[in-house]
Order: C-alpha cells, then sequence, then structure tokens
C-alpha cells in the first residue's frame, strides 16, 4: 500500500511501517530541496529506505551520501584506494570466511558520536541468499512493560569494537582468507556509553541502543545483572514481529537509520 503523505516520491512501507521502498525519482544527481525532505521524512518514518534500479558511480555514490550529512569513519576496514569514504563489502564465491557483519549490531555504536545512518549500494548481488536483516529498536522498546520501560531508563550501556577488531577479536583469531580488508587495532578496546534507550534526536520516539556486537555491559550492575538483562532484551528485539527481512537486488541503494 502507498502512503499518501508524500508529493514528490512513491513510497511504499513495509510490514508495519518498517521498512519502505522508495521509487519515482531518480537519485544520481542531487535532489531538489523539497523532494530531499520528503526522503528524509520517509527515511525518519520507515527507519529502513531502499531505491531499486538506481546505477550510481562511485562519485554519484559519495554526493547522495553528502545530502544527508557528513561522512562517517570506520577505522577497521580499509576503504577503496581512490574513494577514502566508501568501503567494499565484497564477498568472493569460494570464500569461506564468516560472512562480514553476520551478528546483530548497530553500526559503528562504538563511537563517541556514532553516525545516523548507514547506505549500502549494491552491484553484484547472489541469486540465491545474501538478505540483511533489521529489528525495530522502536518497537520493541513499545512493548516493554512500563516496570521495564522505567529501569531501563536510567541505565548507561558501555560499547567498545573490541570484540570483532580488538587484538584478541574475532577477526584477529580468523584463519580463512577474506577479499575485505580488516584492521586490527588496540583503539579498539577503547570504551564509549551510550543510553540504553536512546530517544531519536529526529521523530522523538525511544529506541533499544544496544547490540551483542559492540555493547560490552551496562554501568553499575555486576556482571552477572548485565549478563542476564542484556540476554533478554537480545532475544526479545529480533523476535520475527519485530524483523524485517531485505532482500536485494543489482543497483538498490539502501539507508538505514543507526
Amino acid at each position: 500500500m502507498m502512503d499518501s503523505n508524500f508529493r514528490h516520491i512513491h513510497v511504499e512501507p513495509e510490514a508495519h511501517g518498517f521498512g519502505a521502498s522508495i521509487t519515482g525519482i531518480s537519485i544520481d544527481k542531487p535532489l531538489a530541496a523539497d523532494v530531499l525532505g520528503e526522503v528524509k521524512d520517509a527515511w525518519a518514518r520507515h527507519s529502513v529506505i531502499y531505491f531499486p534500479d538506481q546505477p550510481l558511480s562511485h562519485a554519484q555514490l559519495e554526493a547522495f551520501t553528502l545530502q544527508f550529512g557528513e561522512f562517517g569513519v570506520d577505522p577497521y576496514i580499509v576503504p577503496m584506494e581512490a574513494h577514502p569514504h566508501i568501503l567494499e563489502l565484497r564477498r568472493e564465491a569460494d570464500e569461506k570466511a564468516v560472512n562480514f557483519g553476520a551478528q546483530w549490531h548497530s553500526d559503528w555504536s562504538f563511537q563517541e558520536q556514532p553516525p545516523a545512518g548507514t547506505i549500502l549500494h549494491s552491484k553484484i548481488t547472489p541469486p540465491v541468499g545474501g538478505d540483511t536483516l533489521f529489528a525495530d529498536g522502536y518497537r520493541a522498546y513499545d512493548d516493554l512493560s512500563e516496570t521495564m520501560k522505567g529501569l531501563l531508563s536510567r541505565l548507561v550501556a558501555i560499547h567498545s569494537a573490541s570484540m570483532p577488531y580488538g587484538k584478541n577479536g574475532l577477526f584477529a583469531k580468523e584463519t580463512e582468507t577474506r577479499s575485505m580488508k580488516i584492521v586490527i587495532s588496540e583503539d579498539a578496546d577503547k570504551t564509549w556509553p551510550h543510553p540504553l534507550v536512546r530517544v531519536h534526536s529526529v521523530t522523538g520516539r525511544n529506541s533499544l541502543y544496544i547490540s551483542p556486537v559492540y555493547t560490552q555491559g551496562i554501568q553499575g550492575l555486576t556482571h552477572g545483572e548485565s549478563t542476564a538483562l542484556l540476554s533478554y532484551l537480545y532475544q526479545h528485539m529480533v523476535q520475527n514481529t519485530y524483523v524485517y527481512r531485505h532482500r536485494w537486488a543489482p543497483n538498490m541503494l539502501t539507508l538505514w537509520d543507526n
């Protein structure tokens, strides 16, 4: 069903309004202010938006990104040589290493100021598999009891990149060859505190802001208390009712809210 709130773009939401396709425009050139405004509105409403059939050069991808803000920085993945703001998410057909990004996470939550969003533009996609799953932190929070919400509202979670990128992290222990160049660093052991429940700066809605990859624990709780609470929340957040399965096609651009 089309969302009738938009004049310049065609927005077709997924189930529960989490995720939406946007058609009716071309994104290979800068968008007019009113069109860009509607795209940003659709992003705020649906959290994950995707644009099918949008062939883009690397330069066009960079230009599209800058319409939403400055580039983010990932210190643990070597970018493309001529395009330092583009990371190539690459996997050859014969690779045996675990899929990159295969576990639940919120991009760059291990930074002091994580980027608001991530953009991924597909070039070559597999005929089977390769889907990306997104969990709706808004609805997962909304469905908690008022008692649990009251508890979580006072908690601060500690985030770090040490589990994947630290000297003793998962990538440091890899034995299989990987096309992507991963940077192992002691800097990955740095930690940053973030509210366990974040208030979105645009929508004003509350969302759970934790993940099993980057969240190390909760301030003020014992290890056992922290582990028990986080384990429950992780299981709660990824129930099927909160998850949108995104199926890729060549030349599709997807923008999601971190």
